[in-house]
């Protein structure tokens, strides 16, 4: 497990509770390093939505509890909030969630001259995930995708 995965793994653990005790739940965790700075960002979710008050109270709960338990040496800023409409799709429950639902696509090489496709998310597994455009499946390798978000439709 590399030290990113550990950072977000031990504080999606220390999340669980909080979240729990606040009536969310949690959708992803990750650590990442943007320019010069490290972040830590919670998203939560809820059925009716989160409002700023959800993310007020999880970040303080779980600010407290970064503090006492230490784990990450660097320093870094916490973040806690919605995933958004245009969620990103990264782990097989969001997946899952989201079977049924319009998907946009954008893949790190070009098929047929296009990197982005869109369509009904019709299944998945370890290997693939499977999109229905017009009626017609359309299958990618997860190698190939740099990107698979829930479709903003306005």
């Amino acid at each position: 497990m590399s030290k990113r995965e550990d950072y977000e793994a031990r504080t999606e653990a220390l999340l669980a509770p909080i979240a729990e005790a606040n009536g969310v739940r949690i959708y992803d965790v990750e650590y990442v390093k943007e320019g010069s700075d490290y972040y830590l960002r919670a998203y939560i979710d809820k059925g009716e939505g989160v409002n700023i008050a959800d993310c007020e109270n999880v970040s303080r709960a779980l600010s407290d509890v970064l503090d006492r338990e230490d784990f990450i040496p660097d320093a870094y800023i916490l973040e806690v909030s919605s995933p958004g409409l245009g969620r990103t799709l990264k782990k097989d429950r969001h997946l899952e969630a989201s079977l049924g639902q319009e998907v946009e696509i954008k893949l790190y090489k070009p098929i047929d001259k296009c990197k982005e496709f869109d369509g009904i998310l019709e299944k998945y597994d370890a290997e693939s995930i499977t999109i229905r455009q017009e009626g017609t499946e359309r299958r990618f390798l997860r190698s190939e995708i740099a990107l698979i978000r829930l479709a903003l439709d306005f």
